[in-house]
C-alpha cells in the first residue's frame, strides 16, 4: 500500500485541474413514483405533439402535397362568386410600354336605330363552342340580360339562352355595366332555345331588342334557320319580370299571314318575315312590328303592325315607314374615344405606389401570421405545462396526507383544507392585484382631470 502512496497523491493533486460536467449525464431518478413518471411521459408526448401541429400550419399556408384530403376540401370548395366585389377590367400595361391607348365608354340607347339590333357571331365560336353577346341594361340600371350562344359541333347546330346579371347599385351607372361580370348572373336563363336540331345545320338565336319603359317587360326576338338556306322565320318573345313567364306571340305572324290573305296573296308560300322594331312611344304595352317580304331583289313592305305585349290587339297600322313613334328604353355601351396619356401616366405612378404597398403589406402581414401562430404555440406549451405543475403539485399534496398515519379519510380532510387554504391565498392575492390596478386607474383619471381643469383656464383666460 506504501509503494502506490505517491502515485495516489499526484493523482490527487492533478485531478483539480480538470473539470468534468456531469449536467447531460442522465442519472435514473428514484423519487419518482410511476404516476408522476406518466404524467412527464404524457406531458412530453403533448408538447410534441403540439410543435408538430405547429410545424404542419407552417407547411400548410400554401396548398401542397402533405395535405389530408379534409383540408384539401376545405380550400378548394366552391366560393360564392356574386358576394366578390367586382372592378371595372383595365388593360394591363406591360412594364417595358409607358403608353397604350385605353378606350372610353359612354351610355347610349340601345335599340337605337330600332329594330337594327343583330347578334354578330365570331368564326371562334367553333373553336370555344360558347360566345356572349352585347347585353342589354334596364332603364333603371338594376339588371343587365345579355344572350348566350352555343355551338354544337355534333349536328353544326346552334343554341342560345338569356342571362340577368343584377347590377351593383352602389356604383355609379357607367362603372355598374362595366363591373357586370357573368359571376354574378343568376343561374337560370329566363328564355332558351330548344339544343336538339335534328336537322343539321339548324340554328336557334335569341336577341334582346328592348325593356318596355317600366322596365318590367323584356322584348327580344327568335331567329330560327339554315346555315344552308338563311333565316326560315323571327319570332316576338316577351318575358316578364314580375310573373316569370315567357309568352311566344305567334299572333302577329298569324295576322299578318291573314290580312294578306284576303287580299290575295297567299304569304305561306313566299319568303316573308318580321323585324321588330321595340315597344311604342304613345302606347308602352304595345309591340311595333314592320313586315317584309323577300320576293325579289329588293324586300317589299308588308306593312307596319303591332301587338299588345302578351299577344293580344293584333292589327295593321300603316304602310308608311316612320310614323309611329318607337321607344328606345334600354342602355348599352359603345366606345367614345381614347383616354388621354396623362391620365394613363398618372394612373401608372399611382399603381407602382400601391404595388410597393401592397408588397410591404403582403410582408407585414405574413410576418403577423408567422408570429401568431408561433404565439399559439407557445401559449398551447405553457397551458401544458400550467396543467402538469398544477397537477403534479396536486399529487404530492394529496400523497402527503392521505399516505399519512392518521388514515385516508384524516389525510383527505388535512388535503381539503391545504386545498382551501391555497384558494383563500390565491384570491387574496388577486384581490391586492385587482386593488393596486384600480388605484392606478383612479390616479390616472385624476391627472386627466387635473389637465381638463387646466385646459378651461387657459380657454377662459383666452376669452
Amino acid at each position: 500500500m506504501n509503494r502506490f502512496l505517491p502515485v495516489l497523491l499526484l493523482i490527487s493533486l492533478a485531478l483539480p485541474a480538470y473539470s468534468f460536467d456531469f449536467s447531460n449525464i442522465n442519472v435514473p431518478s428514484f423519487k419518482k413514483d410511476e404516476n408522476q413518471k406518466d404524467a412527464k411521459y404524457i406531458l412530453d408526448v403533448q408538447k410534441r405533439d403540439a410543435k408538430i401541429r405547429y410545424k404542419k400550419k407552417l407547411y400548410n399556408r400554401n396548398p401542397n402535397g402533405f395535405m389530408t384530403v379534409e383540408e384539401y376540401e376545405n380550400i378548394s370548395a366552391p366560393k360564392d362568386l356574386t358576394q366578390q366585389n367586382l372592378e371595372p377590367p383595365k388593360i394591363v400595361l406591360p412594364s417595358d410600354k409607358s403608353y397604350v391607348p385605353q378606350p372610353s365608354y359612354k351610355i347610349v340607347k340601345y335599340n337605337n336605330p330600332q329594330g337594327a339590333i343583330e347578334i354578330s357571331i365570331p368564326r371562334d365560336i367553333y373553336k370555344y363552342r360558347q360566345f356572349n353577346a352585347q347585353g342589354i341594361v334596364s332603364p333603371d340600371y338594376t339588371k343587365m340580360v345579355y344572350p348566350s350562344i352555343y355551338y354544337y359541333p355534333n349536328s353544326a347546330s346552334m343554341a342560345s339562352d338569356l342571362f340577368v346579371i343584377n347590377l351593383d347599385t352602389e356604383k355609379s351607372n357607367l362603372d355598374r355595366i362595366l363591373s357586370a361580370n357573368i359571376s354574378r348572373r343568376n343561374p337560370n336563363p329566363i328564355m332558351t332555345t330548344d339544343s336538339d336540331n335534328s336537322v343539321y345545320g339548324t340554328f336557334k338565336t335569341l336577341t334582346p331588342i328592348d325593356f318596355s319603359k317600366d322596365g318590367l317587360q323584356l322584348l327580344a326576338k327568335k331567329k330560327i334557320g339554315n346555315s344552308n338556306d338563311g333565316i326560315w322565320e323571327t319570332r316576338l318573345v316577351v318575358y316578364d319580370f314580375q310573373t316569370h313567364m315567357t309568352y311566344d306571340l305567334q299572333e302577329i305572324r298569324e295576322a299578318i299571314i291573314y290580312h294578306w290573305k284576303n287580299q290575295g296573296l297567299n304569304l305561306e308560300e313566299k319568303r316573308w318575315d318580321i323585324i321588330p322594331m321595340g315597344f311604342s312611344e304613345d302606347y308602352p304595352n304595345l309591340i311595333i312590328v314592320k313586315g317584309l317580304a323577300y320576293t325579289g331583289s329588293t324586300p317589299v313592305n308588308l306593312g307596319i303592325w303591332c301587338v299588345d305585349s302578351h299577344g293580344g290587339q293584333s292589327r295593321f297600322i300603316t304602310m308608311e315607314e316612320g310614323g309611329i313613334p318607337i321607344a328606345a328604353n334600354g342602355y348599352k355601351l359603345v366606345k367614345s374615344g381614347i383616354v388621354p396619356p396623362v391620365v394613363l401616366e398618372n394612373e401608372q405612378k399611382q399603381n407602382r405606389i400601391i404595388e410597393k404597398q401592397n408588397v410591404k403589406k403582403a410582408k407585414a402581414q405574413k410576418k403577423k401570421e408567422l408570429n401568431e401562430l408561433k404565439q399559439e404555440y407557445k401559449n398551447e406549451i405553457k397551458q401544458l405545462e400550467a396543467e402538469y405543475n398544477f397537477n403534479q403539485n396536486e399529487y404530492k399534496i394529496r400523497q402527503k396526507y392521505t399516505t399519512s398515519t392518521g388514515g385516508y379519510n384524516e389525510g383527505l380532510n388535512k388535503y381539503r383544507e391545504e386545498r382551501a387554504k391555497q384558494i383563500e391565498a390565491d384570491i387574496a392575492k388577486r384581490e391586492i392585484k385587482i386593488q393596486k390596478q384600480e388605484e392606478k386607474i383612479k390616479e390616472i383619471q385624476a391627472k386627466i382631470q387635473a389637465i381638463d381643469e387646466k385646459l378651461l383656464e387657459l380657454e377662459n383666460e383666452n376669452l
